[in-house]
């Protein structure tokens, strides 16, 4: 696949420069780049770090690209906040065009490309994510598809993305799917550009949980009254897996790792409890796990804490830890 390809390779790119905005009582940094445009040009927000590779591919476009640089991509609502400030000032110091900014983000930045496309959508005018999982963003349960109405998505994924995809979909969340492996080079820049930001849209829909968040394009929440609610709405939050986890101390594992069972493949420093590197958890609570695909799916199903006996293969033995099965308090 091309989109690989470009990633893995030694472009030479033109170096970025910084600017600072004030953002929360600090100091926000971004990386700019400043091509030769006659007037405000598009703008490309990236969350992945990638700079080279999204140089090289808006490269005779002539969009300029921000990236920010102190503060790390995440599905919360301080990165979210942190893209409103660049974009906000990169559009006055640059200049940029307030109708075609747009969300880019591969790998570790995807998560919060969908979770910024929801939280601050009138920025957007079209997003784009790659090869990287959504899992995060929803995870966080500010995840609403009437927010993403308006902003297209285009993601690139592979087959064992297809679950993910599923619960978007069934949820209404809306995007376009592509096979990260039959996408070309060329293909993201394009997708954006076909897309312009609605000055005033003539319908929206927006849900929040967030006054920080009170914003709908031209609509703005001043004074909520939270006394009030409108039964006829429905919600359009993408619902969250369980989050349930096992009470065996923080370990980490490759949901697309072959079994049998579910590899241990990371422990923190200084763990005390009963795993060990290279363990695999062959089943909970009596159901057999068959990879790493099936423990998530387990886990993500199961709505109530209890008890839970652990069967895990350590080389040659099995051993029987007798554990609790526990949710997340959000």
């Amino acid at each position: 696949m091309a989109f690989l390809v470009l990633l893995g390779l030694p472009l030479a790119a033109q170096p970025p420069k910084e600017a600072r905005v004030a953002f929360n009582g600090k100091e926000l940094v971004y990386r700019y780049s400043e091509l030769p445009a006659p007037g405000p040009a598009p703008l490309l927000v990236i969350t992945d770090g990638a700079w080279d590779f999204w140089v090289k591919t808006v490269a005779g476009r002539g969009w300029r690209i921000v990236e920010p640089a102190n503060i790390a991509p995440a599905a919360g609502d301080t990165y979210a906040k942190a893209l409103e400030f660049i974009v906000a000032d990169a559009i006055k110091r640059l200049p940029a065009d307030p109708q075609r900014v747009y969300l880019a983000g591969t790998g570790n930045g995807v998560a919060a490309v969908f979770y910024a496309r929801g939280r601050v959508p009138h920025l957007w005018a079209a997003a784009f994510a790659a090869l990287g999982d959504p899992k995060p963003a929803i995870e966080s349960n500010r995840l609403f598809a009437a927010n993403a109405e308006l902003v297209p998505l285009l993601w690139a994924g592979r087959p064992e993305d297809q679950s993910r995809r599923e619960k978007l979909r069934t949820s209404g969340y809306p995007l376009e799917w592509r096979d990260a492996d039959k996408l070309t080079a060329g293909d993201e820049s394009t997708f954006l550009a076909a897309h312009v930001l609605p000055v005033n849209p003539a319908h929206i829909d927006c849900e929040t949980g967030s006054l920080a968040f009170g914003r709908c394009y031209w609509l703005e929440i001043t004074k909520p009254d939270l006394a009030r609610r409108n039964d006829v709405l429905t919600y359009s939050r993408v619902t969250p897996g369980s989050g349930a986890y096992l009470a065996l101390g923080g370990f980490g594992y490759s949901p697309t790792a072959a079994g049998p069972g579910v590899q241990v493949s990371w422990l923190p420093d200084n763990y005390s409890g009963p795993l060990k590197m290279g363990d695999r958890i062959i089943s909970v609570g009596g159901t057999k796990v068959a990879d790493g695909k099936d423990y998530s799916r387990l886990m993500d199903e199961t709505r109530d804490e209890k008890p839970a006996a652990v069967m895990v293969e350590r080389g040659k033995e099995r051993r029987r830890i007798e554990t609790r099965i526990l949710l997340p308090k959000r």
